[in-house]
């Protein structure tokens, strides 16, 4: 596999080494800087010591979210995201064993998979979209039909996290977003009909 998407090689040996890991970097990747959100799992294992669900799952919520919260955070709002790691990790272990691989291993088809990632805490549909473009792209988990439920994001090109592969993609794919932002930002709203009267 090899991930190249914090700028940080020990970061991304974390998401290599973890598919729970990676699940959690994705869920972090929320109102802040891609990069930054997949460093949290590593900076979890650096000063938790395990980045092990049903160890995580166990904590002291309190404690937990103090270590989120600790300079350089894990997140722009460590205390609301600690809590929901714990709660993904909860669900890790009493859904999947532990193993956050088994979401996708262990999913029918694409479908299935985006179904599974939409049940996780914070993931809506375009993330957990995104996510699986993620898997298929960079982790070769290609289940039947995965580019269907992705859409776009199955495309060539730096649409989102799937396409960061070194600092290049990265700025291209904040290009993209940037771009996405400012059309989105300039397109002007339809009037309301007026009324016969």
């Amino acid at each position: 596999m090899g991930f190249k998407i914090t700028g940080d090689p020990a970061a991304d040996k974390v998401l290599d080494d973890s598919p729970f890991a990676l699940l959690v970097g994705m869920m972090l990747d929320q109102q802040y800087p891609m990069e930054h959100a997949f460093r949290g799992p590593a900076k979890v294992l650096d000063r938790f010591g395990t980045f092990d669900p049903d160890a995580i799952a166990a904590a002291d919520p309190e404690q937990f979210a103090a270590m989120a919260a600790t300079p350089p955070a894990i997140h722009r709002f460590p205390g609301s995201m600690a809590a929901r790691l714990q709660e993904l990790a909860r669900i890790v272990e009493e859904t999947y064993g532990g193993d956050a691989s088994r979401i996708w291993t262990e999913a029918a088809d694409g479908k299935d998979l985006l179904k599974r990632v939409m049940a996780l805490p914070g993931f809506g549909k375009q993330k957990a979209q995104i996510f699986v473009a993620l898997l298929a792209k960079q982790a070769g988990v290609r289940p039947t039909g995965w580019e269907a439920v992705v859409g776009d994001y199955a495309l060539e090109g730096h649409r989102s996290v799937a396409d960061v592969v070194d600092a290049d993609s990265l700025q291209k794919v904040r290009d993209f977003k940037k771009a996405k932002k400012a059309k989105t930002a300039n397109t002007p709203t339809k009037p309301a009909p007026r009324s016969a009267g």
